[in-house]
């Protein structure tokens, strides 16, 4: 019998319903829906990409899997919801678990092909992302680029997952998943562990979504927001879920182009991390 209570698809999914679940300001949960998206949206993705992981874990390669799993997204939902988790969960569901992520990731990531160029273009175009506008290299209304990775470096510093390509996922296994063990280190729930992850994360790295479809400046609002709700306490204390309250109104208040998406496939990536290591175990103590 396998070590491992989960496989990889199994955590790639259970990441993406908890990051889904908690109540993260902002972003579609279980008790918020966007017009257009609903949180049973995000579950029926979460399972439909699963089988998409254990087959990279299997041998896949990194364009195919990401490719797979879009496919798989896209006939569960009318819409996108999950291609940057994708594209995160792609490279570390690709390294050995007996592979630490940190070494692995960089090794999948040096390993990438034209092939791998072109099934990640597809998928892209497949998912019809929302905001990314056009660029003048490496546009996905394009050809594919023959390297990947140079494509990710020109998008780096206005995308924050394509940012983790070119560092070696700094922001995922430095930042999120450290914060999600420092919160259930501290007796916190794993919704709270969450939320206060998201929280931190949006404070220090404003939120690339938000950015493409409101402006950087929109953005660095929110970041600004974000450090003034941590500022206002900890979980269990009244004020500080009554600024979460408010952060929540205030991104949800012009539509949902405030969603900070791109911070949630971030915190995915973090938990698939976390799940992944052991360091989130079954049974959960979810609230």
């Amino acid at each position: 019998m396998s070590e491992h209570l989960l496989s990889i698809g199994q955590c790639a999914t259970l990441a993406c319903l908890l990051e889904v679940t908690a109540p993260k300001p902002g972003n579609v949960h279980r008790g918020a829906d966007f017009d257009d998206l609903t949180y049973l949206d995000f579950a029926a993705a979460a399972v439909a990409m699963g089988p998409a992981f254990d087959a990279t874990a299997a041998g896949a390669s990194l364009g195919q899997t990401v490719l797979t799993a879009v496919q798989a997204m896209r006939s569960a939902v009318d819409g996108n919801t999950s291609l940057g988790t994708i594209l995160l969960l792609a490279p570390l569901a690709q390294v050995p678990r007996r592979e630490p992520l940190a070494a692995g990731v960089e090794r999948v990531l040096a390993g990438l092909s034209t092939e791998d160029s072109q099934h990640v273009y597809a998928a892209i175009r497949l998912a019809a992302p929302g905001g990314l506008g056009q660029v003048d290299q490496a546009d996905v209304a394009g050809e594919a680029p023959g390297d990947l990775l140079h494509a990710m470096r020109l998008a780096a510093d206005r995308d924050l997952v394509a940012r983790q390509y070119v560092n070696g996922f700094e922001e995922v296994l430095q930042f999120v998943t450290p914060r999600l063990y420092e919160g259930l280190a501290a007796g916190w729930s794993l919704a709270d562990a969450i939320v206060r992850a998201q929280l931190q994360l949006v404070h220090e790295f404003p939120d690339s979504l938000i950015a493409r479809k409101c402006g950087l400046d929109v953005a660095r609002q929110a970041a600004a927001r974000a450090g003034k709700t941590l500022a206002a306490g900890v979980p269990g204390d009244e004020d500080y879920y009554r600024a979460i309250v408010d952060f929540d109104f205030w991104l949800r208040a012009d539509g949902h182009r405030r969603n900070p998406g791109t911070s949630a496939d971030l915190i995915a990536a973090g938990l698939f991390a976390a799940l992944r290591d052991g360091m989130i175990e079954l049974p959960l103590r979810f609230y």
